[in-house]
């Protein structure tokens, strides 16, 4: 088949990744009519090991490593990631070619007996795998018992169902949960100043071969540039502080008419300390503003922080 009406798209095997790469197939079919889509699955790093935290083993960017490997080698034509699974640095070649419209970027709280952050008991037992997460649920709440949860919503889900570990509630992203049809499970929204959501989460990219200008057309379509200036400025303060995504590093961007602003949150595991600020400026230039308000944030105690956390067990 001639390669212009031909795309592969590569993607993991998890319900979730699976949705979003059909959900982006199902768009570029409509929108090119002559176009064949097919899937590629491809097991990561992160797929594989499911027994450490994210943090022990390497961060989130072992959930796009393998596909992007794919891509380079030409197995496939585009991925399509989770952008809060995406590090700053993407490897030699590559590029986020498009961003859709970002779903909800913020975390819900589910519990069994239908129990808020601020009516759970004291000392109850939630569900997180995130540093992120976890810092500011007790930053928010010191008596709870964090504990690290793994796997996928489904198994997530039903591991607070059946109260494994003495759970009262687990805490998801509301897009991966509106995806797959658990929306009605949500029992509180938590959204900023609360919970302040990880950098791209809500949002999709599709990273393509630099120079491909085939695909690069096809994807053009599903460009959303309210999107793209959000997530690329949260990306900014994620290249600046860290690179990778396993730092409990909070960020999250919103348009205010013609502005931006870009508010971002780094914590200690415990909540017991926290630096904190917001950035009001133009659209012009995302990735500086996330780069500015990175600095500002290692000036007002960020860079002491992220001394001691790398330096202390995981």
């Amino acid at each position: 088949m001639d390669r212009q009406n031909r795309l592969v798209i590569g993607t993991r095997g998890s319900k979730l990744a699976l949705w979003q790469a059909n959900h982006m197939a199902d768009r570029l079919r409509a929108l090119h009519r002559d176009l064949t889509v097919e899937l590629l699955i491809i097991k990561t790093s992160g797929d594989r090991i499911q027994d450490r935290a994210l943090s022990e083993i390497g961060g989130k960017g072992l959930f796009v490593k393998e596909i992007e490997e794919a891509l380079l080698d030409g197995r496939i034509d585009l991925a399509v990631h989770s952008m809060k699974d995406v590090p700053a640095t993407l490897p030699e070649g590559l590029h986020l070619s498009v961003m859709p419209e970002r779903a909800s970027a913020y975390d819900a709280l589910l519990s069994s007996d239908g129990l808020t952050l601020e009516t759970l008991p004291q000392g109850a037992a939630v569900g997180t795998g995130s540093l992120r997460r976890q810092f500011q649920l007790l930053a928010a709440r010191p008596d709870l018992r964090i504990l690290p949860i793994r796997g996928n919503v489904d198994t997530r889900i039903q591991k607070l169902r059946s109260r494994e570990d003495g759970l009262s509630a687990i805490i998801l992203a509301v897009s991966g949960l509106t995806r797959l049809g658990w929306a009605g499970e949500i029992v509180q929204e938590l959204a900023p100043p609360t919970l302040v959501p990880a950098i791209g989460q809500g949002a999709l990219g599709l990273e393509t071969r630099i120079g491909d200008r085939v695909v690069d057309q096809r994807l053009d379509g599903l460009r959303h540039r309210p999107t793209e200036i959000c997530v690329h400025a949260e990306r900014g303060v994620l290249e600046r502080l860290d690179g990778d995504c396993h730092l409990p590093i909070a960020c999250h961007g919103v348009l205010d008419g013609d502005e931006l602003v870009l508010s971002a949150r780094l914590g200690s595991a415990d909540g017991s300390r926290m630096v904190e600020d917001t950035l009001r400026c133009s659209t012009e230039n995302p990735r500086g503003a996330g780069l500015r308000l990175a600095e500002r944030l290692l000036e007002n105690g960020a860079a002491e922080l992220l001394e001691e956390l790398a330096h202390s067990p995981s």
